[in-house]
């Protein structure tokens, strides 16, 4: 009898064992890193940038593989000032390939106006953004001077443009997303056109905020992923979609989902998702998400102060129609 005992019981733990792997998250890349970006060179080589908890400074690291990214040696390539412009709150970093040359568009405060956040170019002439030097080009001129951040720049039909979040004064909201063509990589062709302001009730939770713009191109649509609400439990991820044949400088081009496609889910300990980049796996054929979340709900103080946003990679999926799906109940 005391066997048989000892059997049922060894059956009840490893059934309860398995519940609970298939009932976590696997797709875990990189620890303490928000605000995720990756940029596949070649199907061996891949950077990735991210806002780093002390929000002080930018580091690139590179991998043959998306996995590899998390054992990869996280090299410094630039550091906050200790004054004015530039020296606080270093915010969300993109690197991208324009014109032969390497650029990283990154928000940023100053150390007396923490929140006087706005968008600054980097450039770096080498072959390898790891190496060479990285020039200062100031701030990005967006058309009026306001509160703006999360800048992303997408190329289509030859043409490049640039999405970026900002506030507009004259509006009770905190930002918007907005988006123009390029002159180049530090010159827009204004004024810049209005995307979409956060006007749902998903996306006014704690702040009225669009920001953290992702572009994804494929299947005769532009597929534009943004973050909304404030930065805890409540954070999700909206989505727009455009005709690739379409204005993309007319606002009504654009489609914008009612209902966010991708949020908090208790039942795998992914809370706030978002601020996402896109980018395609080594397969060539794989269309993958790289996103932060926590794995907790309850947050002592601010958010912002919270380090624990880890970056995390899942795949998308397609429907017969071709249609976009994040799959919101499925682990990574």
């Amino acid at each position: 009898m005391e066997v048989v005992m000892w059997k049922l019981i060894s059956i009840l733990c490893i059934g309860l064992l398995s519940f609970n792997l298939l009932a976590q998250d696997t797709g875990l890349l990189i620890k303490n890193r928000a605000d995720p970006w990756v940029y596949r060179v070649a199907a061996d080589s891949y950077y990735f940038t991210a806002s780093v908890p002390e929000f002080d400074r930018i580091e690139l690291r590179h991998s043959s593989s998306i996995k590899g990214l998390a054992q990869a040696e996280a090299k410094v390539i630039w550091r906050k000032k200790d004054q004015g412009p530039m020296s606080a709150n270093i915010w969300a970093p993109e690197l991208h390939r324009i014109d032969g040359a390497w650029y990283i568009y990154f928000a940023a405060g100053q150390a007396d106006q923490a929140f006087h956040i706005r968008t600054y170019v980097l450039k770096n002439s080498s072959a390898d953004p790891l190496q060479g030097q990285w020039q200062e080009l100031g701030p990005l001129n967006t058309g009026w001077d306001s509160f703006n951040l999360d800048a992303t720049h997408f190329e289509h039909q030859g043409q490049h443009y640039l999405v970026w979040a900002q506030q507009d004064k004259n509006k009770s909201y905190n930002s918007a997303l907005w988006i123009a063509k390029m002159r180049s990589a530090t010159e827009l062709e204004l004024p810049a056109t209005l995307l979409t302001e956060p006007t749902l009730d998903w996306e006014t939770l704690g702040y009225k905020v669009n920001e953290g713009a992702a572009v994804l191109i494929k299947h005769g649509k532009i597929w534009l992923a943004y973050s909304a609400s404030a930065t805890d439990h409540r954070y999700a991820m909206g989505l727009l979609t455009a005709s690739a044949d379409a204005d993309l400088l007319k606002t009504s081009s654009w489609t914008k989902a009612p209902k966010p496609v991708f949020y908090t889910n208790d039942s795998l300990k992914r809370f706030g998702p978002g601020h996402n980049s896109f980018v395609l796996a080594e397969d060539g054929v794989t269309d993958l998400m790289l996103y932060h979340a926590r794995d907790y709900k309850e947050i002592q103080g601010n958010p912002l102060q919270d380090g624990n946003r880890h970056t995390r990679v899942r795949p998308l999926y397609w429907t017969d129609k071709g249609e976009l799906d994040f799959a919101q109940d499925k682990p990574d």
